[in-house]
């Protein structure tokens, strides 16, 4: 919870259906607080990564309301909702969206650039970053030089830089060796809990979800206690 008592994410009564009319969940209920790790796992084709999508603002349910900092999604214009995902969201994705026309540093300032973080800190903090997902010195770096595993370490301090007060990761250690994806759970842990932000994770590793505060599968019904915690 913020200092007032509020939730960082609050999700009311919402559901979704794919083209076709398949419902992928309804009543779908959720609070997460500052400092707070919640991880979602479920069955392949529930809808885990649309529901990611949606606690964004890049994709609509079809009711029910989602809110991030006491802001109702629902109720932005796409500019106004463009802002807040720049300012308020850090988003790992499983494809990665690594542009390789910049160097590694360049793909990670993004976000600061976005928000015109002052230029001095810009890169500093790049480099800061890219040290805490294990990749110190590469910087100067191409996508185009690196492993899956590394991209998916750049996406990680791409979406953690700007300090944001939601993060939403899918399959955050899909692509990484067990040391690897310790250090980065790590870093996702303390940015956490030092920033006061929220993270939701969508996840099929036992070892990920284990990070989490709280562990939920997403079922046609909405959200429920995983029974494994």
């Amino acid at each position: 919870m913020r200092p007032d008592g509020t939730p960082v994410l609050t999700v009311r009564d919402l559901a979704k259906s794919v083209p076709g009319g398949r419902q992928l969940f309804s009543n779908l209920r959720l609070d997460a607080g500052a400092g707070e790790i919640v991880a979602i796992v479920g069955e392949s084709g529930v809808g885990k990564s649309t529901l990611l999508n949606i606690l964004a603002g890049l994709d609509a349910g079809d009711a029910g309301t989602v809110l991030v900092d006491g802001i109702n999604l629902g109720a932005l214009g796409e500019a106004a909702s463009t802002k807040l995902r720049r300012e308020r969201i850090g988003f790992v994705f499983q494809a990665f969206h690594i542009l390789p026309y910049l160097t590694l540093r360049q793909n990670v300032a993004l976000p600061l650039a976005l928000i015109s973080a002052e230029r001095g800190t810009v890169d500093a903090r790049a480099e800061a970053m890219l040290a805490g997902v294990g990749l110190e010195g590469r910087g100067s770096s191409y996508a185009r030089d690196l492993s899956g595993g590394e991209l998916q370490r750049v996406a990680i301090a791409r979406a953690l830089v700007h300090r944001p007060a939601l993060i939403l990761a899918d399959e955050p250690t899909g692509n990484l060796d067990p040391d690897t994806a310790d250090v980065v759970l790590n870093l996702l842990r303390r940015s956490v809990r030092e920033e006061g932000a929220a993270a939701v994770i969508v996840t099929h590793s036992q070892a990920t979800a284990a990070v989490a505060d709280r562990v939920l599968r997403l079922t046609a019904t909405g959200l429920e206690p995983h029974a494994g915690r």
